[in-house]
């Protein structure tokens, strides 16, 4: 049975996150090292800027190889735009639905406009399989 319907208490309190200005290689190392998925993007503040998943890495690596260039800061690759978050109070079935229908894999929790944990499908599904059936 569920602890609760609140987000907050199957969120990843400590997300893996990077700084935008980090080289993307570095960022590279987190995600295989951590078998991660993606990392959150934060300012100094730990507001989030952007999220960056395995599939922008493997673009900038690939681009960088093509081109015979340098791959440069996260900021160049990272998704910035329209971030869909969750707030710690939400429900965890309409999250989880939200990101079935958006097709995400992960999605950052913000509280008092900063990064406070972040809830993956595999989170969810820890959560769900203990559902009444």
């Amino acid at each position: 049975m569920l602890k609760s319907i609140d987000l907050r208490d199957y969120m990843n309190p400590t997300p893996m996150t990077i700084k935008p200005d980090a080289n993307l290689l570095d960022a590279m190392e987190l995600i295989i090292k951590h078998k991660v998925s993606g990392l959150c993007v934060v300012d100094d503040h730990h507001h989030l800027v952007g999220v960056l998943s395995e599939m922008d890495c493997l673009k900038g690596v690939l681009s960088a190889t093509y081109n015979e260039s340098g791959v440069g800061a996260v900021s160049n690759y990272m998704y910035s735009e329209n971030i869909v978050t969750a707030s710690p109070q939400d429900d965890i079935v309409d999250v989880a639905q939200d990101m079935l229908l958006k097709s995400h894999r992960r999605r950052p929790v913000i509280e008092n406009g900063k990064l406070v944990g972040q809830v993956t499908c595999r989170r969810l599904l820890a959560a769900v399989k203990d559902f009444p059936h």
